[in-house]
């Protein structure tokens, strides 16, 4: 092990890491809820300046995977839609295999420029998860309960709400609902046999309910599917501790842009349409396990900066009162301040790794583990 390496591993490294990130995170949250007597008065620049804040936040997990543990992305795809990206409103359909799967995608939007207004179909529990639900919140992602009766109204409220976004747009989703476990695709496959549909290998079954009524409420907005498949060289398992150790992965992602007029407008053919693309998908991993590559032509989009100075203006901000505490710390000498400052930085160590830990796939919720009923999709 390198000295960068061994560097990167130790815990003093981890903890200031996260001290940036935990008081940057709130600061921009107090930052967030002072835009809200804007909101009446200009809409569109509340949003605007909640993209720049939510950045700021979403911006420091990017860092963490593109500058910290240096991991590659290497995408497929093809010339004529490389030219698109970034440059229209798109709906962003991605497999859910991995711990950092969402870390990937946030990623993709960095490299092309959408980062800060990129959206997501998140479970109600992350609107509560400190710093990242808090901001999104603000960004006006949609959040759902996964009780169709109660989703289907709020969720295509919100949706509707994004038909006049100020910025361009990345709307990014998990069909599947829920992380890929075996005993998850034990039963998914259940349910696939049940419905007369044929048996993936690499995915889960996906729900197509959410699928369906994205599109129907971003028609018109949307010009694009963007079709993604995510996989990691070497069969490696990502994972965001790994992140944080700083160790490298690379990361493969194969993207086709398929137009959203092509998708059929009634709910039945779109779902139809939607189980065609996950069989698809699970073609490619195939491919992709028994070739180590995806079809399409090999593109590096390379890194923005911006990531990196973003972190660093954290860094430079917060770290010198840190830095002055902690020498003020020794100076005194006092025990019950020694105590208080050790209490605190483990508080906020295991408050990262709680948030960490709402990652891992052993930790993962429980949807999806209950065989459901045929008609329920």
């Amino acid at each position: 092990m390198g000295f960068i390496q061994l560097l990167k591993s130790q815990f003093l490294c981890h903890l200031v890491i996260c001290y940036v990130f935990l008081v940057s995170g709130l600061i921009i949250n107090l930052l967030q809820v002072c835009t809200l007597p804007l909101w009446p008065i200009n809409k569109q620049l509340a949003r605007r300046i909640n993209c720049r804040l939510g950045y700021s936040i979403a911006s420091q997990m990017v860092a963490l995977l593109e500058w910290w543990s240096g991991t590659e992305c290497t995408l497929y795809t093809d010339p004529e839609s490389y030219s698109l990206y970034g440059k229209e409103n798109a709906i962003v359909v991605l497999n859910h295999n991995f711990e950092i799967d969402f870390l990937c995608g946030w990623t993709f939007c960095e490299r092309f420029g959408v980062l800060g207004s990129s959206k997501v179909l998140a479970k109600k529990e992350l609107a509560y998860v400190p710093l990242i639900g808090w901001m999104w919140y603000f960004m006006e992602i949609v959040f759902c309960k996964r009780k169709w009766e109660e989703d289907r109204r709020t969720v295509a409220k919100s949706l509707q709400n994004l038909r006049d976004y100020p910025e361009n747009y990345w709307f990014l989703l998990h069909c599947e609902g829920t992380r890929f476990t075996e005993k998850k695709h034990q039963i998914s496959m259940q349910v696939a046999e049940s419905k007369g549909l044929p048996k993936l290998k690499y995915h889960l079954l996906p729900r197509t309910k959410g699928f369906c009524i994205t599109v129907q409420n971003l028609r018109g907005t949307v010009t694009a599917v963007y079709d993604s498949t995510l996989n990691f060289r070497n069969n490696e398992t990502p994972t965001l501790l790994g992140l944080l150790n700083g160790k490298k992965y690379h990361a493969d992602l194969y993207v086709r842009r398929i137009p959203l007029e092509s998708i059929p407008e009634d709910e039945n053919e779109c779902a139809t349409w939607l189980h065609k693309l996950y069989q698809e998908k699970d073609q490619f991993q195939e491919q992709y396990y028994q070739t180590g590559r995806f079809p399409g032509t090999v593109v590096s989009p390379p890194r923005r900066p911006w990531t990196l100075l973003n972190w660093l203006f954290w860094a430079c901000l917060l770290l010198y009162p840190l830095a002055s505490l902690s020498a003020r710390v020794i100076c005194t000498g006092s025990s019950t301040t020694i105590l208080s400052t050790v209490a605190l930085c483990v508080t906020a160590s295991v408050g990262v790794r709680w948030m960490i830990g709402q990652t891992e796939i052993k930790k993962g919720s429980s949807y999806g583990n209950k065989d459901v009923p045929v008609n329920n999709n």
